[in-house]
Formats: C-alpha cells, structure tokens, sequence
C-alpha cells in the first residue's frame, strides 16, 4: 500500500518544519518519522496539532505509564501499526513491559490490572467503541481521578484516535519502511 500523501522534504516541509521533523525523528528512535514528515507538509497546522497534542503527551497531567497504556490500547483497538510501533518504543521508556504489553492486548478484562487502570483501559474501549461513556464507566473512573485529568483522559484517548485514523486515511507507511 503506497502513501496517499508522500511524506515531504525541505522543499514541501519549510525550514523549521524540516528542522522539526529531523528532532522529532531522532527522539522517535528513527532517522524519518514519516507521521511528522507527512504532516509537517501542513506547515503552521502542524505545529499547531503539534502543540496540542505535546500538551496531552509527554506534556499532560496523567503519568507517562498511564499516557502509554492509553494511546497503545487505542492504536490496538484500532489496528494501527504505525502508532503501535511508535508507542510500543516510547512505552518501554515508561514501564510497558512486554508483560503489560500482552495484557493491553487483552483489554480491561485481563486479571491482572489494578481497579484505576482497569477502569481507565474499560474507559479507552468504550469511548473509542461508541464515542461515549456510560456512567457506571465515568463513575469507576472517577473514583481514580480528578476532574482536570477526567478530561485529560477523553482528550488523550480522542486525540490518538483521530490520530490513528488520520494515519490510516493517508495511508502513512510504518517508520523503516
């Protein structure tokens, strides 16, 4: 499957696109981030969406751990690679084993998640499910978090999925490939 959109360079991406791409690239374990080269082809929109989303994660309110489980459970629910393989990198740095790792796979209903992420990965299903939370849903998580990272948490799990239909409409390529 070919890129809908080619993944720019200097030329499509702009000086401080560029030099953003090359940074961002590196941090990503990867010599061409194809997500952020692709993207950056939107110029001031992608460090726009830049802003926002760094302001979500690494730069949010929730524990790196907590962020990560989020975004790997949605890229599974929604069978995105590029975003798995992505986060499944950055993951590690922030405790996914591969333990935890099989168990996301698994959802909320693996034995072996404590009640606060139990509730939080049952949270990432439903809203990613049926783009809402019931309220014995909102309630569990709730009793594990304050308001401010309540909505934190829909903005995260919200924004990885657009994300990953984002990548999956253009048809980005996994990063080596």
């Amino acid at each position: 499957m070919q890129p809908r959109i080619s993944p720019g360079r200097l030329r499509e991406l702009g000086a401080l696109n560029w030099v953003v791409w090359q940074v961002l690239s590196r941090a990503a374990g990867t010599h061409d981030a194809h997500l952020f080269s692709t993207l950056g082809r939107t110029r001031g929109l992608f460090r726009g969406w830049l802003h926002f989303s760094g302001k979500l994660m690494p730069g949010g309110r929730l524990p790196r751990h907590e962020s990560e489980l989020v975004i790997i459970r949605v890229a599974h629910l929604r069978g995105c690679e590029y975003e798995m393989d992505h986060h499944i990198r950055l993951g590690r740095r922030a405790g996914v084993t591969s333990e935890i790792l099989e168990r996301l796979r698994k959802g909320p209903e693996a034995a072996e998640w404590s009640d606060k992420h139990r509730a939080l990965l049952a949270a990432v299903d439903q809203l990613v499910e049926t783009r809402d939370l019931d309220d014995d849903t909102w309630a569990e998580l709730a009793k594990h978090y304050d308001e401010r990272s309540l909505i934190e948490i829909v903005l995260l799990i919200n924004q990885y999925d657009g994300l990953a239909a984002t990548i999956t409409a253009l048809r980005i390529q996994r990063d080596g490939l």
